[in-house]
């Protein structure tokens, strides 16, 4: 698996596609201001190869992988990819939000339709598994991590961790980063990570309560483990088998048993 970092801040003159087809434009204040001129048929059916090609070049090389190589997988012109992305920034957004947004609704379906703890949790695991979630999984999540009381971190706390030792879980942001005048602030992208963080707690704490799951696993655990279990092979049905047979052991892991 090759999950890279990448930086997130756009240009306030870049215009982008929003979800839907329609266009969306930075303006003063790093507002979004939807146009809905809907894209002509061949501009939609590009910006769905660009996409499709997006998802499948960072889940196989991570989010460093170039434009270039983008553009080779939908078979349009590197060209055709900027006028649609004004930079790589604004593609990776694109793709690690709709991920995001999917995860969370995985995890709430299986929060919602699932009475018995364990069972939710492990649904929620195979569903994002199979899904290939774990080579697509958002940088500002994956950052989740131990953090020292008193380190000066800004981003939002992962929520039910705060009694993990050696400090608490947040979730970290690029240190350093500087956004220019009239860009987004990533505001948007937080609350979606917040939000799969937080139903994700509740299953983690559900199966917690229960005792059908290790006291000591946290929310970054279980993203830990839908990262491994999605490993990157040539092969389909060999992936598939692998990630399977994967997550069929690191589930037993996770599974608290019965003092002796």
């Amino acid at each position: 698996m090759h999950i890279q970092d990448s930086h997130w801040s756009t240009a306030s003159s870049a215009s982008a596609l929003a979800p839907g087809g329609t266009l969306s434009a930075a303006v003063g204040g790093g507002r979004e201001v939807s146009r809905t001129t809907p894209l002509r048929v061949d501009a939609q059916r590009n910006l769905e190869h660009v996409l499709r090609a997006a998802r499948e070049v960072f889940g196989e090389l991570g989010y460093g992988a170039p434009m270039e190589d983008v553009a080779r997988r939908a078979r349009v012109g590197v060209g055709t990819v900027y006028r649609r992305f004004p930079s790589k920034d604004v593609l990776v957004r694109r793709i690690a939000e709709e991920e995001t947004s999917r995860l969370t609704d995985q995890a709430r379906a299986a929060l919602g339709q699932e009475d018995e703890p364990w069972s939710a949790l492990s649904r929620f695991l195979r569903t994002s598994v199979a899904s290939g979630a774990g080579r697509l999984l958002p940088p500002q999540v994956l950052r989740v991590g131990v953090a020292d009381e008193d380190a000066a971190v800004d981003g939002a706390r992962v929520p039910h961790q705060r009694t993990q030792p050696g400090g608490e879980l947040r979730l970290l942001t690029e240190p350093g980063t500087s956004v220019a005048a009239g860009a987004s602030t990533g505001a948007d992208d937080d609350a979606g990570a917040a939000a799969l963080l937080e139903v994700v707690g509740q299953l983690v704490d559900r199966a917690r309560a229960a005792g059908e799951l290790r006291p000591d696993v946290s929310v970054s655990d279980v993203l830990l483990v839908i990262a491994t279990a999605a490993p990157s092979l040539p092969d389909a049905a060999q992936q598939a088998a692998a990630s399977a047979r994967l997550l069929d052991i690191l589930l037993e892991g996770l599974r608290s048993r019965p003092s002796v």
